[in-house]
């Protein structure tokens, strides 16, 4: 039997990002942008249509029933045991990370904020939005794994750095840090005074069933009371259009720090944003799991294909629906959109001989993608 997501979607002239925003030809297969080509759950489209059916799109408020279904599903996927109180919902992920690098330092300009590279772009580019400093260290890849260089990580700190932007799952490479790894980022980040920004967007999608997500602000009550976790259930469930998004700040300090550099900057979640994050996280559970076995099956057919072509490579990865590979050719990128694939280079996440692909999407378009990708190599 074909699986729901097996349906191909037309998404041209929707204003589709991904699909539209680059006037592609009609033949391209865009695999840049992280959504995906699935159609949300029925239970969303349902609560959706609700709000349309009622017709008043007024100021709305997160109400206690998302909140409270929340707070139990940290507890019962992750073993955090959080207070409604820690939670500030929010309309997007990146200014949630834009909104951290203001507040670290405060109005301190010569503020230093570090992330490893290579890494999702606005997570080194946010801090140079608010005039503070961006600090890049390499990461590092050993044994068909990349993770953190905690050597590079160490030697990077000065006494201006104020936070350390972690990305776990993390993307574009696919890693979920093991406890070990987190907890040595957690003493690193306590022996300098370091504030931890840890964008777990990813953390529902994880694709190696040996893995489990470990929030780095559940090890312990300091590494609690330096971080501000970022969630959100858009990259799971297809809703990243919607706008909703959660920070879990346990500090009090720390929250009141957030809430000011948000204020005046963030609306509040629209009726659709609250109706779809609550219809996602009280009712959608056994199509996430659904959707985790989709993508896996597309990633290992993806990981088979890509490292039969000459000049190609990709590790396995653990989580997301983003592949990293590599290519021989610096310039393969631009090359592939002569063959109709849209890639992301890898130099926009700080390292050259890369690119992003986008795997979520329906098996039948991932194998012509592929298909294309070897005739480009030749």
């Amino acid at each position: 039997m074909a699986s729901t997501f097996d349906e191909i979607i037309d998404r041209r002239s929707t204003n589709s990002y991904k699909w539209d925003i680059f006037s592609d030809p009609e033949d391209m297969i865009p695999m840049p942008v992280a959504d995906m080509d699935f159609r949300c759950p029925p239970a969303i489209l349902n609560a959706l249509q609700k709000v349309t059916d009622h017709g008043v799109m007024g100021y709305s408020f997160v109400p206690q029933e998302m909140k409270e279904i929340f707070r139990e599903r940290l507890k019962e996927h992750y073993n955090w045991h959080t207070q409604i109180e820690w939670q500030v919902w929010i309309p997007g992920l990146v200014p949630a990370i834009t909104a951290v690098c203001r507040a670290a330092g405060g109005m301190d300009y010569d503020s230093e904020i570090m992330a490893g590279i290579p890494v999702y772009r606005p997570i080194f580019a946010a801090p140079e939005w608010v005039n503070k400093k961006s600090v890049r260290f390499p990461m590092k890849y050993s044994e068909g794994r990349w993770s953190y260089d905690f050597d590079a990580l160490e030697t990077s700190i000065t006494p201006q750095t104020k936070l350390l932007i972690l990305c776990n799952p993390h993307n574009p490479l696919g890693t979920v840090f093991t406890k070990e790894e987190l907890e040595k980022v957690a003493a690193i980040c306590s022996e300098y005074n370091l504030m931890i920004c840890s964008d777990e967007i990813h953390c529902d999608l994880i694709l190696d069933e040996n893995k489990k997500h470990i929030p780095i602000a559940s090890l312990g009550n300091d590494a609690e009371n330096r971080s501000f976790t970022l969630m959100a259930p858009s990259k799971t469930f297809n809703i990243a259009g919607l706008g909703c998004s959660v920070a879990i700040i346990p500090n009090p300090d720390l929250r009141e720090q957030f809430l000011e550099a948000k204020n005046g900057f963030f609306p509040e979640l629209s009726p659709y944003a609250i109706a779809g994050g609550l219809a996602a996280y009280r009712d959608c559970e056994d199509w996430r799991k659904e959707l985790v076995t989709y993508l896996k099956i597309n990633h290992d057919f993806l990981f088979e294909r890509i490292n039969q072509i000459k000049g190609l490579s990709m590790h396995r990865h653990e989580a997301t629906y983003l592949a990293w590979i590599q290519c021989e050719d610096e310039d393969f990128s631009n090359k592939l959109l002569e063959y109709g694939v849209r890639v992301i280079d890898g130099t926009v996440y700080g390292q050259k001989g890369y690119f992003r692909l986008n795997f979520g999407c329906p098996r039948a378009v991932l194998e012509e993608a592929i298909n294309r990708i070897e005739r480009a190599v030749g």
